[in-house]
């Protein structure tokens, strides 16, 4: 499986952020299996006063569109983050934090909200925005299975666990991981404890920029880097094969060793 993290800085103007994907991902070519985009593609945070409510889009809206489009073109899987308006299910007036996934054939094969939100360091994620329910969401991307968790979804083994028990043998992890004291050193520990406990590759996507981190990853299922973008504008590519990943369940079968159960 070819993959590619394309690593962007977005804005808070949401019609330049798909103008800068048509932009980014019209430099990919056609041989790529998944292409992978950070959380909040679509539009940015922004300062803690920006009213995340008031640009939210529906997935039928203009974003969604962008992305479905760009996967029929490169005829790939493509995973993006973006701020989904609520709809008449009685969850509220705040938008939810989702992943939206395009299928090759320009299809929307499916859509994971957030989980964790980012109550944490200091900020209150969830003043802005609605968790998703729990429950993994996983897909197939040329026969491997795909587990899909954003950001401070991290820091939970166990959501790691959920998408395994569900048949993940790769993670997606679209982020925005917020720069700081000892955020670096987190995110690259946690992405390669995930692949090493789980005996799953992992495509890490992230925002770059001053705000953000950068420095999306790709580890495959032995916890070794397979490439490392820096912390500004990047692109990331790597195949991930899943007879490697098979190899590192048969020499450390540490999930069929399990005891404790969930």
């Amino acid at each position: 499986m070819r993959i590619a993290l394309v690593q962007l800085a977005s804005s808070t103007d949401s019609a330049a952020n798909r103008d800068l994907v048509g932009a980014r991902l019209g430099d990919l070519d056609s041989s790529l299996d998944l292409v992978v985009l950070p959380e909040a593609t679509m539009h940015d945070f922004g300062a803690i006063d920006h009213d995340l409510a008031a640009v939210a889009e529906p997935l039928d809206g203009p974003f969604v569109a962008t992305i479905v489009d760009q996967a029929r073109r490169l005829g790939a899987t493509v995973v993006a983050g973006m701020f989904e308006r609520p709809g008449p299910d009685g969850r509220g007036d705040l938008p939810f934090n989702t992943l939206v996934v395009a299928g090759p054939d320009g299809s929307l094969l499916d859509t994971y909200r957030k989980i964790h939100l980012y109550d944490s360091f200091g900020y209150r994620e969830s003043e802005r925005l609605s968790a998703g329910d729990v429950r993994p969401v996983t897909i197939d991307v040329e026969g491997v299975r795909t587990g899909l968790m954003t950001c401070y979804d991290l820091r939970f083994p166990e959501m790691g666990r959920s998408l395994v028990d569900a048949g993940a043998e790769l993670f997606v992890v679209p982020s925005a991981w917020v720069a700081g004291e000892h955020k670096l050193h987190h995110w690259r520990t946690l992405l390669t404890a995930r692949a090493v406990e789980n005996t799953v590759a992992v495509a890490a996507a992230a925002q770059g920029g001053k705000r953000y981190t950068g420095h999306s990853l790709i580890v495959d299922a032995w916890g070794s880097v397979l490439g490392e973008a820096g912390d500004g504008d990047d692109l990331v590519q790597a195949s991930v094969e899943p007879a490697d990943i098979a190899k590192a369940r048969d020499v450390n079968p540490s999930l069929s060793n399990r005891r404790i159960d969930a």
